[in-house]
């Protein structure tokens, strides 16, 4: 059997396909995945020996330039992301049998128009609930397009997130469907969630309630075992001192802070810790030669978390369930997106501390470690981790390889 794991985003739309990959190789089955062609990726997936197709532009370069996207520049750049879909997924999926599409709406729309020509079956995935209409939440809003503040009913800002979403992408679709004989899409958020999406989070951090006619399948987090040393310089640090405060946002470029290193290093020494300082696509760095502050590149999360006091971050799905596996305490300071809901998921927990906004101070980050950094949060932190499913991966590897092996034909004597 034949897979084809298709995103565009960041490293938090990267990283679960490629744990999902590895284990539908481990069951059997011949899967490459495709990806922006950032080498960042490239290497993630070569270091698990798994094919990558590229297509689009840099997501690193689109996500920390210079000017953030407008409103304006949305159906512009998601035409020429599904036109570059239409080329290199339809190349990929040749001969498969099934499609796994996540990552920004306009190339899961591209996705699964290729399914649809070459007649394959075809998953939707996401990595938080908030892309999925239920009315025990409000949906995402668009940049340009924000959700009427005076309207409290559900039901109705996703009739309206439906309408954002046809504005934005459906004619970008619709024209690149007609060049290959598909015929018009009218509701681009429900073709691209279909019947049975996804929800590839833990239970605990993210509980799904159950909405009528839409038959969401939560399989846990499709987490990547890594197995990859830490530096040996990194160790050293760790060993030379008490569990320093890791502070990283991933793929968030902090254009609200413009010393947000400066800013999260005087917050940890005033709390009398070391700290470890992750660059990012924000670039982060030391603000000194002083021995307690540690700066790393692209390092195993999964074994450096279970050795710092606390983890700042961005709230990434990814981050945020690496950490809570681990039984670190989190501080969340949120930048956009699913990143507030998942800041309030922790302080809900009692795991941690949700930041107000997403330009920290030296006083409002050191007050959040201060909750954060306590004999109960971290007790609390320890229990919840011991919570954390880890078999989503394989579960929906099952349900992937089951669906399409129902569809197959019976093979006659």
């Amino acid at each position: 059997m034949r897979v084809l794991l298709s995103t565009y985003g960041s490293r938090g739309d990267v990283e679960p396909l490629a744990g999902l990959a590895v284990r539908l190789r481990e069951l059997g089955a011949e899967v490459r995945v495709c990806a922006p062609p950032d080498e960042e990726f490239a290497q993630r997936l070569a270091g698990v020996d798994m094919p990558m197709v590229p297509f689009g532009h840099s997501a690193r370069a689109l996500t920390t330039a210079a000017r953030p996207p407008s409103a304006a520049d949305l159906p512009r750049r998601a035409a020429e992301l599904i036109a570059s879909q239409f080329d290199a997924v339809t190349a990929a999926a040749e001969g498969c049998d099934a499609l796994v599409a996540t990552g920004v709406m306009s190339a899961a729309a591209g996705a699964r128009s290729v399914a649809e020509k070459l007649g394959i079956h075809y998953v939707h995935a996401t990595f938080q609930q908030l892309t999925l209409p239920s009315p025990h939440h409000p949906p995402l809003a668009y940049p340009g397009r924000p959700l009427p503040p005076d309207v409290t009913d559900n039901r109705v800002l996703w009739d309206l997130d439906a309408q954002n979403i046809n504005a934005l992408f459906g004619e970008s679709l619709n024209i690149n469907r007609a060049s290959i004989g598909l015929p018009p899409v009218d509701d681009v958020r429900d073709y691209v969630i279909g019947d049975r999406p996804l929800l590839a989070t833990d239970p605990i951090l993210d509980p799904w309630q159950e909405t009528p006619g839409l038959g969401v399948v939560q399989t846990g987090a499709w987490i990547l075992p890594d197995v990859r040393a830490l530096p040996a310089e990194l160790v050293a640090f760790l060993d030379a001192g008490t569990p320093p405060v890791y502070v990283g946002f991933g793929s968030m470029p902090m254009r609200a802070s413009t010393d947000a290193a400066q800013v999260a290093i005087e917050a940890i020494r005033a709390q009398g810790r070391r700290a470890l300082v992750a660059r990012g696509w924000a670039d982060l760095a030391l603000i000194d030669d002083r021995d307690d502050c540690f700066a790393v590149g692209e390092v195993n999360h999964q074994a450096l978390f279970g050795r710092v006091a606390a983890v700042v971050h961005h709230g990434g799905a990814g981050t945020t369930t690496t950490a809570a596996r681990a039984g670190a305490p989190q501080v969340v300071v949120p930048q956009a997106a699913d990143q507030p809901y998942w800041a309030g998921r922790v302080a809900e927990l009692g795991i941690g501390a949700a930041h107000d906004g997403p330009t920290p101070t030296t006083e409002s980050l050191s007050a959040a470690l201060r909750t954060t950094l306590t004999p109960e949060t971290r007790a609390r932190a320890t229990a919840v981790a011991g919570t954390i499913r880890t078999d989503g991966t394989t579960v929906a590897a099952k349900l992937l390889l089951d669906a399409v092996s129902r569809e197959r034909p019976p093979v006659s004597a």
